[in-house]
């Protein structure tokens, strides 16, 4: 596999985040002010564009040099068409169907067309956009209800399995290794940062704050941290390694970067919307669909790093694994509890898990080093 120099991030690529800073807010709103059991499918089919938006934009500038005035006018283009979905949001199975619609099919557009200078690129996975999803997204916005949703579903799902299916397309493609876990690292950020921002916004609009309201805010804030900790500390370094010194660069990404960190950032974001719904009332009980995002989500965030590692490393997290067994078998128990005890209960689970993992890699490092 011949050797890439080193990339960087651009300012531009950085600037460009910021519009989905704004859609990633709106994602989480949208979730948060849905009813019923199809709120959670409903918020991820409308997900999936954003984040496949972001995706598409940061590997285009990961296997080309973007950092010039066309490119730079591209990525913003994209950016305005992200920020035209984000503003479709609230009203995505409104009246703002077509706009969501449009904004995507405007976006994978420009994306090909930037991509021009890659041999055979509308072929591969970057033509799916223009040719079926993207016209899947505004059909499903002239449409009403279920139709929409079944439209919408089908475009996620077909633009989920381009890269699967059409792997091959990219076989020529010389991806840079330090380039891929720097940007999802950077949009894992901004997810995190979400929870910040729904533990602070709603408290923040209280006329006067309880003690017990500041302690809640307190544990959200803990769990957000260790949050972070997990991922940042040690997996995102451990992504960086493997994508480095694996035979098979494409298909780690594919798997590690595309399909993972969807994963990783949808179960963030049902954290986040937990935080929401429980900060504001640290007395009262949870119902189930705050406990289920809260206590869920965080699950699956850990869960997923095992599929992480075993695609990486063929090995188990143990620890994390044990966390999210631990975490599940709580919803039962905090479920009779106050929403400031079940925020006090996870923050402990996470905080023993960062304190269990940071002790075993001292103590390998001071194995090795003997």
């Amino acid at each position: 596999m011949p050797e890439v120099k080193e990339k960087r991030v651009t300012w531009a690529e950085l600037y460009f985040d910021l519009v989905f800073v704004f859609a990633i807010t709106q994602v989480s709103g949208l979730l948060y002010q849905s009813q019923g059991a199809g709120a959670v499918p409903r918020a991820l089919v409308v997900f999936i564009p954003v984040y496949w938006c972001w995706v598409g934009t940061t590997v285009q500038a990961n296997v080309r040099d973007v950092d010039n005035a066309r490119d730079r006018l591209g990525i913003f283009a994209i950016g305005l068409s992200g920020l035209g979905m984000a503003m479709a949001l609230p009203d995505a199975y409104g009246s703002r169907g077509l706009l969501f619609g449009l904004s995507y099919w405007v976006a994978r557009l420009v994306l090909l067309a930037m991509l021009s200078s890659l041999a055979g690129a509308w072929r591969g996975p970057f033509g799916i956009g223009p040719v079926i999803s993207g016209p899947l997204l505004v059909a499903g916005g002239l449409v009403a209800g279920d139709a929409r949703l079944v439209l919408w579903a089908t475009a996620a799902l077909i633009d989920l399995a381009g890269p699967a299916v059409l792997r091959n397309r990219l076989a020529s493609v010389n991806y840079h290794p330090g380039h891929l876990p720097e940007r999802f690292g950077l949009l894992m950020l901004v997810a995190v940062g979400e929870s910040i921002v729904a533990t602070g916004a709603p408290v923040a609009a209280e006329r006067t704050l309880s003690a017990a309201e500041l302690v809640a805010v307190a544990a959200a804030f803990t769990i957000s941290c260790a949050l972070w900790w997990v991922y940042f500390v040690h997996a995102n370094d451990a992504m960086r390694y493997a994508v480095t010194v694996t035979g098979s660069r494409r298909d780690l990404i594919r798997r590690l970067f595309s399909y993972a960190h969807l994963v990783l950032i949808a179960a963030v974001l049902a954290v986040a919307v937990g935080f929401h719904g429980t900060v504001v009332r640290p007395g009262q009980e949870l119902g189930l669909r705050t406990l289920a995002l809260l206590y869920g989500g965080c699950a699956l965030y850990l869960l997923t790093f095992n599929y992480t590692r075993w695609i990486m490393f063929r090995a188990i997290a143990t620890t994390r694994l044990g966390a999210a067994v631990v975490v599940l078998a709580l919803l039962p128990v905090v479920r009779r509890m106050p929403a400031l005890g079940a925020l006090l209960v996870l923050a402990v689970v996470l905080v023993m898990l960062v304190v269990l993992e940071e002790a075993r890699v001292r103590r390998r490092v001071a194995a090795e080093a003997t």
